[in-house]
């Protein structure tokens, strides 16, 4: 308050008065404040006592014709009870200070959200919220950036995705920054596949919400489901208007009350939203109660023009994320459903009968495909709803076509229970030529939709479609836990399926049923009315399907294709019966089928579509592909499948097989298959499914980053990415930085050793340090990065969101000027760094006293140092002990294996070892002596002769054994049980330990030079006894 008046003062011209007049006015009007604040004090602590009743409308009209001095008031106070951890006291305050509208909102939300209908239908049973709700598996979720994959494909990926890599949010504390964030969260946008349990998550928010839970800062929430604004997209409104359109009991708020209160916008749905949102062209609006139309509304919502301190919750599958801007949304979460524990919670809260719960958690484990749509938890409703009827018959669905055609025919079943059997002679709603009428108009509209991208039908589309509105009326009441139309909207009519798996098993069952009765491919059919007067052979059909589903953007026919290709199996018909005419396979047009799809794996050029034809051999009982392989699996040793000459088709199936077993995919090492580019392709999803992926040696080039760089654009699991010893060289680095820079690339650590990178690619890896990144570890010794890459790579260092903890850069021919850089990226506060990895390379001291600047700042935070190799004597020695002087809190760890520090260096840096405030535990200076300050390999010389009682007797020894000649005659070596008798060898007299340089001269024929264990085999003819 003080600062508000001196503010005003501060504006006006000076006032001519005394001193002692100002000193005067200032201690009355001190006192007069602290009166008010008292009073205000003693009224909050009257309401918040238990036997103090609440403010009636009356009272809270009075108050608001008084002073804004009690706005202030109750605003401070708030603060400081927060501050004070008091957070239940001061919205216990904030709501008994409340308008009664807070109330009748919060009344009507409750019974609006504690029921729950299974299925969607509100036709259907019902159920309280707070009994069957199971927590969902919420996680950060990165940026909000599209992802156009189909669902089912996410949902797969997320399976595999082992649940230590992301942290677990609660529903209730989205708004909560993170551990490590700091900053204030108003627009939260939660992602989440169709039926993940997105909606669901909305109402157990609110009703917590309005049972006094929890979030009771807050004072208002307002749900606008996308859905019911689309119906006002003609209309106009101001802010102020369209609340209390949707929420009539507010009509007693105040414009001002907007602002001062703290309130919550939740928009659900944004996938279904039919309104522009045009971020770039809309107008700015800064005032509720300006009237405009409800895209403008929103946009200017969403953007912060309109009421700035209100909080904003949106949901939308994945694909219609990037329709808000990324600098509106300060927090990306992700609904992933289920966990593997929460699976299990929903079917024994499901299913009363625990003994029936557990049979059914089996049988759904049993069947890979099925238990990994159980992430869903619609997909776990509908499971739950076949399998507590079916289990103990004969045949139990284990596949999705299955499972999908029992729920669809129980749904018949219950419309027969529910409308009763036609009357003899009449055809009644549940009469075979009824129901087929009214699944095939499902089936229809699930078509026409899904082609469209729909899930939410108005009826402006239905009538688009030449769909009967009144006949999809009837469909909805009568095929409740499939269809609905929404009854609780005044403002017009929306349909949808139960989820988006039904709509298209649904526009699956159409296509099939159009087929085998009309003969009409609906799937190519370009005139609408014409009838193929040829037969057209199911295989074809079926081939047709599988080529347009392969052609389709991102996978979007992968579930159709398999409920189509199920369909096709004369078992599903058998059980569709009522709805089929007449049956349209054979074992013939199967087997055709069957080939065409394998022809298919072998060509496919994406491993993806690959992974979803063998779904849909599944689909067929087709297991022919994986059985193979995983006969090759049980064959296998250690080496795994190194080696075995697989076909395309093969490794493809050896991809699916992996993803499907029942371990977690940890770590792939491709030199365990084939360390080929070729393999590498093939097995890409599988790469991307694992948490650790070792490339190295496997002869990767420019091609394989490319490929490798799809990897890390799109979700994946991968952390640890090992690919040294491969030539990749700059442009492959620089296809590989590329995916680093990705939002969705986690990678933590990044081996690149021996893979022929220099200046331009430290480039390109600094680039990739100067963004949001996750790298933790960047190995890249054994390149040739010289001082200019390492220049590149400090900037890299120096940039504030770098990350690095671990950099390994021995072997880089680095000369004594990069290490200036390095001191100087070391002594920036925001410098990571723990450990380093200089070996060697050829230092001398002046590059130890260049890098011991760096050492020596307080903001050096290096605890191991390892410049084993690296030409250092007695005076580095001293540089690095007087820099452990200086900052003596971090290095725990000092490698000068192979230096030459003498006696004086090691007793420099011992007094270091035993100095109490220095924290250096271990000091290693073995392997030292004047030979090491040579450059290069020559620091690891070493002399050998040839040891004459292990030489095989056609080789002889000369030169004082250090030359051997192969010969004819045998030579006169007496016996001895360490001469080779079979293999032409010789091995050297002396044992090698460490590093050793040695070199040899040949002429002649071809020889080979080896390094073997002393305990090597000297008699007989096997692998055992051979160099090699």
């Amino acid at each position: 308050m003080y600062h508000i008046i001196i503010s005003i003062i501060a504006q006006k011209k000076p006032v001519n008065i005394s001193k002692e007049k100002l000193e005067s006015v200032f201690k009355e009007l001190e006192d007069k404040i602290i009166s008010l604040v008292k009073n205000q004090l003693k009224r909050f602590k009257n309401l918040l006592s238990s036997d103090y009743p609440a403010c009636t409308e009356r009272q809270v009209e009075d108050e608001e014709d008084q002073s804004s001095v009690r706005e202030g008031a109750l605003e401070i106070t708030l603060h400081v009870l927060r501050k004070m951890n008091q957070t239940d006291l001061a919205n216990t305050l904030l709501t008994k200070l409340a308008p009664a509208c807070h109330r009748k909102l919060k009344s009507k939300l409750r019974d609006k959200c504690q029921k729950i209908h299974e299925g969607i239908s509100q036709h259907g049973t019902t159920a309280l919220l707070n009994e069957i709700y199971t927590e969902l598996y919420i996680t950060e979720g990165g940026s909000g950036k599209v992802n156009n994959e189909h669902e089912v494909r996410q949902i797969e990926a997320a399976s595999r995705r082992p649940a230590t890599q992301e942290t677990p949010i609660k529903c209730s504390d989205i708004f909560r920054p993170l551990p490590g964030q700091d900053k204030a969260i108003r627009t939260v946008l939660t992602k989440g596949v169709a039926g993940i349990g997105k909606t669901v998550s909305v109402q157990k928010f609110i009703l917590d919400w309005s049972e006094g839970n929890v979030n009771q800062d807050v004072l208002f929430i307002f749900p606008l489901p996308f859905r019911e604004l689309n119906l006002l997209k003609e209309k106009k409104f101001s802010l102020v208007e369209l609340l209390h359109c949707f929420f009539p009991e507010t009509c007693e708020l105040k414009p001002k009350h907007y602002t001062s209160y703290k309130i919550m916008f939740i928009f659900d749905g944004l996938d279904e939203c039919r309104l522009p949102l045009d971020f770039q062209k809309n107008e700015r609006l800064w005032d509720v109660t300006e009237s405009t139309s409800v895209d403008v509304l929103l946009t200017n919502l969403i953007e912060g023009n309109l009421l700035p301190s209100a909080l904003l919750w949106i949901t939308s599958r994945p694909a219609a994320a990037n329709q808000i801007p990324p600098e509106c949304v300060d927090q990306v979460t992700e609904v992933r459903g289920f966990s593997e524990p929460q699976k299990e919670e929903y079917f024994r809260k499901r299913i009363s009968d625990q003994s029936l719960a557990n049979r059914i958690i089996t049988h759904m484990k049993s069947s890979k495909s099925l238990y990994i749509m159980c992430h869903i938890p619609v997909f776990c409703w509908i499971a739950a709803t076949v399998l507590e009827r079916l289990l103990g018959e004969a045949e139990i669905p284990k596949t999705l076509t299955q499972m999908f055609t029992h729920f669809l025919i129980f749904q018949l079943r219950h419309k027969d229970q529910k409308y009763g059997p036609s009357m003899k002679g009449q055809k009644g709603p549940t009469h075979p030529c009824h129901m087929r009428k009214h699944v095939l108009a499902l089936g229809k509209l699930a078509f026409q939709q899904l082609e469209k991208g729909n899930l939410i039908f108005y009826e402006e589309d239905l009538r688009n479609s030449g769909i009967d509105v009144r006949e999809m009326t009837v469909c909805s009441g009568m095929c409740t836990q499939i269809f609905r139309e929404e009854f609780e909207l005044q403002l017009g009519k929306v349909f949808s399926f139960v989820h988006l798996s039904v709509q298209e098993f649904l526009a699956a069952l159409y296509v099939f049923i159009s087929f085998i009765s009309t003969n009409t491919n609906v799937l190519q059919q370009e005139h609408p009315g014409f009838f193929n007067i040829s037969k057209t052979p199911m295989s074809v059909f079926l081939n047709v399907a599988v080529d347009k589903a392969l052609t389709s953007q991102n996978g979007h026919l992968d579930l159709f294709l398999r409920f189509l290709l199920g369909l096709s199996l004369e078992s599903n018909q058998t059980l569709l019966r009522r709805l089929l005419t007449q049956t349209g396979s054979s074992s013939h047009s199967k087997e055709e089928t069957v080939k065409y799809i394998k022809e298919k794996i072998s060509d496919s050029p994406s491993t993806e579509k690959s992974i979803n034809l063998f779904h849909c051999l599944n689909e067929l009982n087709e297991h022919s592909l994986v059985q193979e392989v995983q006969t090759y699996l049980s064959r296998g040793s250690n080496s795994g499948l190194h080696g075995a000459r697989l076909s395309p088709a093969q490794w493809s199936a050896l991809a699916f097989v992996l993803l499907n077993s029942e371990e977690e995919l940890d770590e792939f090492d491709l030199r365990k298959y084939d360390p080929s580019e070729e393999c590498l392709l093939r097995l890409l999803p599988v790469v991307k499914a694992s948490r650790k992926a070792i490339l190295s040696g496997c002869g990767l080039t420019e091609e394989s980053c490319k490929s490798f760089t799809s990897v890390l654009q799109t979700e994946n699991s991968l952390r640890e990415l090992e690919i040294n010893n491969n030539d990749l060289q700059n442009s492959g680095v620089e296809q590989l930085c590329a995916g680093l820079k990705s939002s969705h690339c986690k990678l933590e650590i990044l081996r690149l050793s021996g893979c022929g990178l220099i200046e331009e690619s430290c480039k390109s890896l600094t680039s990739v340090l100067q963004t949001e990144n996750s790298l933790r570890e960047l190995e890249m010794n054994n390149n040739d990065l010289q001082n200019s890459g390492v220049e590149q790579l400090c900037a890299g260092l120096k940039s504030s969101h770098c990350k690095l903890e671990i950099l390994s850069l021995a072997i880089c021919n680095l000369g004594e000027n990069a290490y200036e850089n390095l001191a100087s990226a070391l002594q920036l506060p925001n410098s990571l760094l723990r450990e380093l990895d200089l070996s060697n390379n050829d230092m001398n001291n002046s590059g130890v006293e260049q890098l011991s600047a760096g050492l020596k700042s307080s903001h050096c935070k290096l605890e191991i140092l390892r410049l084993s190799g690296c030409l250092v004597t007695e005076e580095g020695c001293s540089s690095l002990a007087s820099a452990l002087r200086s900052n003596p809190s971090h290095l725990k760890e000092l490698d000068l294996t192979y230096n030459h520090p003498g006696e004086s260096g090691v007793k420099l840096l011992s007094a270091r070892l035993e100095d109490p405030h220095c924290r250096l535990e271990t000091l290693r200076v073995e392997h030292a002596g004047e030979i090491r300050i040579k450059r290069g390999i020559r620091k690891y010389a070493c002399d050998l002769t040839l040891d004459p009682n292990t030489a095989h007797t056609r080789l002889s020894l000369s030169e004082g054994n250090r030359k051997v000649t192969c010969v004819k005659e045998q030579q006169p070596y007496p016996d001895h049980p360490e001469r080779f008798d079979v293999w032409k060898q010789v091995a050297c007299r002396e044992s090698l330990t460490g590093r050793s340089y040695w070199e040899v001269e040949c002429s002649g024929r071809k020889a080979g030079i080896s390094v073997t264990y002393k305990g090597i085999s000297r008699k007989g003819a096997s692998d055992d006894c051979w160099f090699g």
